[in-house]
């Protein structure tokens, strides 16, 4: 499954956006969609996630802020981010665990270091 994300761009704090995550070929109901960012000079981080199943995940600093959701029909996966603030700063990029399970052994192994399996990411720049 191919997967592009988009609607990056330069915001003041405070500012929103919203990244789109367009999907493309084969996808099980077993699969989660994450978004992961990298900042600047930081490791790689996994920010929300939405199961197959329609549950979503995220981490404690973006919790309020942060929607991710899917509409099926355009096969799209979006992040809405509200009050955006500077450490929000990076490059954004969707993928799919593959059902593997996002940071087990198993997708850690398989994709964590696959520079093919991560996209070029859209970029977020949050700044006065």
């Amino acid at each position: 499954v191919q997967l592009q994300a988009s609607g990056g761009g330069l915001v003041e704090p405070g500012g929103s956006l919203r990244l789109s995550c367009v999907t493309s070929g084969p996808t099980a109901d077993y699969y989660t969609i994450g978004w992961f960012r990298q900042a600047p000079g930081k490791e790689r981080e996994g920010v929300s996630f939405l199961s197959g199943k329609g549950n979503t995940t995220y981490i404690d600093s973006v919790k309020g802020r942060f929607t991710i959701s899917k509409d099926n029909a355009k096969e799209t996966v979006y992040l809405q981010m509200n009050n955006l603030k500077p450490e929000d700063t990076g490059v954004y990029d969707c993928v799919t665990d593959y059902g593997l399970g996002f940071f087990t052994t198993q997708w850690t192994t398989a994709f964590w270091h696959r520079e093919e399996y991560w996209g070029k990411g859209t970029l977020v720049t949050v700044s006065s």
